[in-house]
């Protein structure tokens, strides 16, 4: 499972650009699927089984990043604005990739003086594209994704896209273990533009029409010093939601979660997240209404080029995940 994480986590995909990730994902699961489909707005339908409740598992493809909007004149430097949730603190000198390979460098003004204590509005900031020839052809409109290679360290692995190439890891290998043995229908779905305001899940559940949702995506942890008082650690097991700040999870969906994961022998821990939500929250207002909840991956550093997950975790959710789709499901 590991080969597919690194893949997929290393793989370029800004909201609105996710062709190469769908691309990957595509070749990994047509094999575990009876019909495969991609919708209107991009997003990748895996459908497998014929019968029982019909599910819909989200899982997004996109990534934070940045989308030039002008070239300084004379230079290879490039003003941006946010694709997604930038956090200004982490963006110096971090490095971009541009979907031809291009790496740009961000650079801020007066970094050594007021920069340096001062929380920088984005206007501050640029992208060095320049190759020292004047032969760069990186514009505005080019968008382009944070990148760094994927580590290892014991148990933990760390990234610049767990979010949520993690959540999408575990639903591609939810499938092969499945391999189409399912009483009920399940629809996988690889979203598109989760992190511009769950743009692709909305309309894919519209598509699907689900009986119940459930969105696999990470969340945060409390277990970092002086950080938010959260229960949820790395290590900990697969979290499973109660609410966030876009959904309150109906209390069926949450004890047939809890339900399965004692029944399995499956660590898990609950959890409430006060800032951001998932795709769950937009499956759950399609058509009639869709009761849904999450499974969520536990996650440090959550939208830096650093995320970092356990993967006694990941394995939990793969699990929970099989385990709620492989049974008949009494909702």
């Amino acid at each position: 499972m590991k080969d597919v994480i690194k893949k997929l986590v290393e793989a370029w995909g800004p909201s609105g650009y996710e062709h190469h990730v769908r691309a990957l994902i595509r070749e990994e699961v047509e094999p575990y699927c009876d019909s495969i489909e991609v919708d209107p707005l991009g997003n990748l339908i895996c459908t497998v089984g014929s019968g029982g409740k019909k599910v819909m598992v989200a899982a997004h493809m996109d990534e934070i990043g940045i989308m030039p909007l002008f070239r300084e004149p004379n230079s290879g430097y490039l003003r941006f604005s946010n694709i997604g949730g930038l956090i200004q603190t982490s963006l110096l000198g971090n490095r971009v990739r541009f979907e031809d390979g291009t790496i740009g460098v961000i650079g801020a003004h007066d970094y050594f003086g007021a920069g340096r204590t001062t929380l920088a509005d984005y206007d501050v900031f640029f992208v060095d594209v320049s190759d020292g020839n004047g032969s760069d052809n990186i514009g505005p409109g080019n968008p382009a994704a944070f990148w760094r290679e994927m580590s290892e360290r014991g148990t933990r692995l760390i990234a610049k896209s767990m979010d949520d190439r993690i959540g999408c890891a575990v639903a591609v290998e939810a499938l092969r273990r499945l391999n189409k043995q399912t009483p009920n229908t399940v629809s996988v779905v690889f979203t598109v533009q989760e992190e511009v305001g769950l743009r692709g899940a909305r309309p894919a559940a519209y598509g699907v029409d689900p009986d119940i949702g459930i969105a696999i995506d990470v969340t945060s942890t409390g277990d970092m010093i002086k950080n938010q008082k959260m229960a949820v650690r790395l290590g900990g097991g697969a979290a499973i939601k109660l609410g966030d700040t876009g959904h309150v999870v109906p209390p069926s969906i949450r004890d047939w979660m809890v339900q399965r994961a004692e029944a399995d022998g499956i660590p898990y821990q609950l959890e409430l997240l006060t800032l951001g939500t998932t795709d769950a929250s937009g499956i759950q207002i399609a058509r009639a209404g869709v009761p849904s909840g999450a499974i969520s991956i536990p996650c440090r550093f959550v939208h830096t080029v650093s995320e970092t997950v356990d993967l006694r975790d990941v394995e939990a959710c793969v699990a929970l995940l099989v385990g709620l789709v492989a049974n008949p499901i009494e909702l």
